[in-house]
């Protein structure tokens, strides 16, 4: 630590700059969280939706095949929503940073141009939650409304 403290004082335009860099990233969506995806439904759940746990993927029944993998998510999980007659209504995949998040949701979203793949995808930080095209937009809202208030 003292070091670090020495090399601060010597380099004080450096450390001012990685400040500043530091800041942006956080202002540009760089939040994360080190929470799993069944502890952000029960967040969801906590912060105004009615998400409750459903089935909670390992490595070897993810449906995706990409959870632990490269680029993939480091947990997944479904939830149920009362609202919704069908098995799941959504899920959640957390990432390991933003930017892996951010480029799940715009392959979602590229997908989901064919309306029977279409849903709700919301991301916050390196959370990306999926949510049912069969869900009323005001309710699929208020599930990115919960994530909001859930990833700080």
């Amino acid at each position: 630590m003292h070091d670090l403290v020495i090399w601060l004082r010597r380099h004080p335009h450096t450390a001012a700059a990685l400040a500043l860099v530091g800041l942006l990233l956080t202002a540009c969506g760089g939040s994360t969280t080190e929470k799993d995806a069944a502890a952000i439904i029960g967040d969801l759940g906590a912060n105004g939706v009615p998400a409750k746990l459903g089935t909670v993927y390992d490595e070897n029944t993810d449906p995706n095949k990409l959870l632990g993998r490269p680029n993939g998510y480091l947990s997944k999980a479904e939830f149920t929503d009362s609202r919704v007659k069908a098995d799941k209504a959504g899920s959640v995949e957390v990432f390991e940073d933003a930017s892996s998040a951010k480029a799940r949701v715009e392959y979602i979203q590229g997908l989901g141009k064919t309306p029977m793949l279409a849903e709700y995808t919301y991301v916050k930080g390196n959370v990306v939650v999926r949510v049912d095209k069969d869900m009323a937009p005001s309710d699929a809202k208020a599930y990115e409304d919960a994530l909001n208030r859930t990833v700080e």
